[in-house]
């Protein structure tokens, strides 16, 4: 009887060990359908990017293994792009204005197209300089700027399977556009890709609500899962969340069935995907890189509108991106009408920068206050239990030990500087005491800094603008 229960009990598990693996495999199939519709959706429709190519060159590695059984369609009329795997799973993304390509997720996809766009700010005066116009740029003077753009485009060599890809790279020193260059399959009006470098632009709204108080940064987070009395997770706060220091558990390790995964590519409802994960740590105790915790300040923004989108959007641009001129501003929004705060922002080359020079000019525009007076301040201090100094509030620093240059994120590199960054090789680097902002975008397929180059990057723009006048000569 014994030695029937044990193979009854082994086959049982057995069977269980198959289920889960079934389970897994679905989910995995069904990540990346969403992601291959989501992101390709997302490159053609904002940056003008062959669909076939941005699956064989881009997302095609990234998926990995499998990629070459997901088949893409995509309509050129209205940009609803599709991907279907084996077992009939599929992605379906659609295209609403204002807001870029949305993952339909299970949702009602005609309620989804019901969005109406509100009226954009006018465009930029054509005859007015960067960044408070739009003339055009004649390109670099400076052969020292011209050889580090050339070395931040080139394909570096012995990197089989593994390429670059640098889209553009811009640089604006005492307020003035001084090297420009993009790859030939983009150009100045593409809208580019943010991946995390979204972070600081969630976190910069949330300083823009601040300021225009409808909510405090050190209050506790309204968040709904979150208001049960007995609910730890209740204390949370909003900087807590920016910092990465909330203490809710998050699998940011990329792969096929991880948190990040899951949230980005199969559910509706980001914000809340995350919010309901459970309390790990006591809040400030340890620090640990969370996407999800951005979505969660994206929808608790979200809820500032009364989960009205167009209201959302109305406001993003008319206390934000118009009045600094960052009128290609696009972020792309799941389901549930919040924006996708940790990964899926779009904007050109030159309003990317403008990103960079309103931190490089404490949060002012043209004699406006747009971010709190101490914002700046605060996104570049070190987040005490983040390791080397490296990240402050929703921005990587570059810290370090003061006495150990090899224990900064770029050892080469000055310790006051501090970055939007976002995976393939996406970057708003800021360097203060040389009135600098360097942009770099791309879709590097791997190898982290080191292939992206931008360490090297900053370098060498530094040393080449050293001598260069600035804004007040």
């Amino acid at each position: 009887m014994n030695r029937k229960l044990r193979t009854i009990g082994l086959a049982l598990l057995l069977l269980a060990a198959l289920v889960a693996i079934g389970s897994q495999l679905r989910t995995a199939v069904r990540v990346g359908t969403g992601m291959s519709a989501l992101v390709t959706c997302g490159l053609a429709h904002h940056t003008g990017l062959d669909p076939e190519w941005v699956m064989a060159q881009y997302v095609g590695p990234l998926l990995g293994a499998g990629a070459e059984t997901v088949q893409l369609r995509r309509d050129p009329g209205t940009g609803t792009t599709e991907s279907l795997a084996p077992l009939g799973t599929q992605g379906r993304a659609i295209v609403r204005g204002g807001v870029g390509c949305t993952l339909v997720a299970d949702e009602d996809e005609a309620t989804l197209r019901g969005f109406e766009d509100p009226p954009h700010a006018p465009p930029l005066p054509p005859d007015l300089p960067w960044p408070n116009g739009s003339a055009p740029f004649e390109g670099p003077a400076n052969p020292a700027l011209v050889a580090a753009l050339d070395d931040a485009f080139a394909e570096p060599e012995n990197t089989p399977g593994r390429m670059r890809q640098t889209l553009a790279v811009l640089v604006a020193h005492g307020g003035r556009l001084v090297a420009e260059r993009y790859a030939s399959s983009v150009h100045r009006d593409s809208r580019l890709l943010s991946w995390s470098a979204a972070k600081s632009v969630t976190a910069a709204l949330i300083g823009v609500a601040e300021l225009e108080g409808r909510l405090d940064r050190f209050a506790r987070a309204v968040v709904p899962e979150w208001q049960e009395a007995s609910d730890p997770r209740g204390a949370i706060t909003p900087d807590q969340l920016l910092r990465m220091s909330s203490g809710l558990a998050f699998d940011e390790t990329y792969g096929a069935v991880n948190d990040v995964s899951r949230m980005l590519f199969t559910h509706p409802d980001a914000g809340a995907f995350a919010a309901d994960m459970e309390l790990v740590h006591e809040p400030d105790s340890a620090w640990s890189y969370s996407s999800g915790t951005s979505n969660i300040l994206a929808r608790i923004l979200r809820d500032l509108f009364g989960q009205d989108l167009e209201a959302q959007v109305r406001w993003s641009r008319a206390s934000f991106f118009d009045p600094i001129g960052m009128r290609s501003a696009v972020f792309e929004t799941d389901a549930s009408g919040s924006f996708i705060g940790s990964s899926l922002f779009y904007a050109t080359g030159r309003d990317w920068a403008r990103f960079g020079q309103l931190h490089l000019q404490d949060g002012t525009w043209n004699g406006q206050r747009i971010l709190p007076e101490d914002w700046i301040r605060y996104v570049s201090t070190p987040t005490p239990k983040a390791p080397e100094g490296r990240y402050g509030a929703g921005w990587w620093l570059n810290a370090g030990d003061p006495a150990d240059p090899t224990q900064r994120m770029w050892p080469t590199v000055p310790p006051e500087v501090y970055a939007a960054r976002g995976m393939s090789g996406q970057y708003v680097v800021i360097v203060p005491s040389a009135e600098l902002v360097i942009v770099r975008l791309g879709l590097t397929q791997s190898g982290g800094d080191e292939l992206q180059g931008i360490e090297p990057l900053v370098r060498a723009t530094i040393d080449a603008v050293k001598g260069a006048p600035s804004s007040d000569e």
